[in-house]
């Protein structure tokens, strides 16, 4: 059983909703985290068990990043909105730095969600 967290962008939301259940099978074999709009959003939808963390903005991403430095996360999938400037970019970039840093599977998109999925 993998630990994965899971974030989207506003703009990204309904996306990761939708990619979470039609993959509602697989990740229900897992342990979620997510941030606490973005994982109430999935858990709601798709009734899979999500821990929730603060909302990003409020520390969600900082806490993910703490559990990717302290070993307690395997893959972030984390749905970004590259159109769209982010007012906590700093959080943001943090986590993706520690993500790269710990050698994380890490997911941006459909296309490498699905294969992060794949491999654990």
């Amino acid at each position: 059983m993998a630990r994965i967290g899971l974030v989207a962008h506003d703009e990204k939301k309904n996306e990761l909703v939708g990619w979470a259940a039609a993959n509602r099978d697989k990740l229900g074999g897992h342990e979620l985290w997510g941030t606490g709009t973005t994982g109430g959003r999935i858990a709601a939808s798709t009734g899979l068990a999500v821990s929730l963390l603060k909302s990003g903005p409020l520390g969600g991403d900082a806490q993910l990043g703490a559990m990717i430095a302290e070993g307690r996360l395997d893959a972030l999938i984390f749905f970004i909105d590259p159109l769209a400037a982010q007012p906590h970019d700093v959080d943001i970039k943090a986590l993706i730095r520690l993500a790269t840093l710990y050698n994380t599977l890490f997911a941006v998109n459909h296309a490498t969600a699905n294969a992060v999925l794949a491999a654990i």
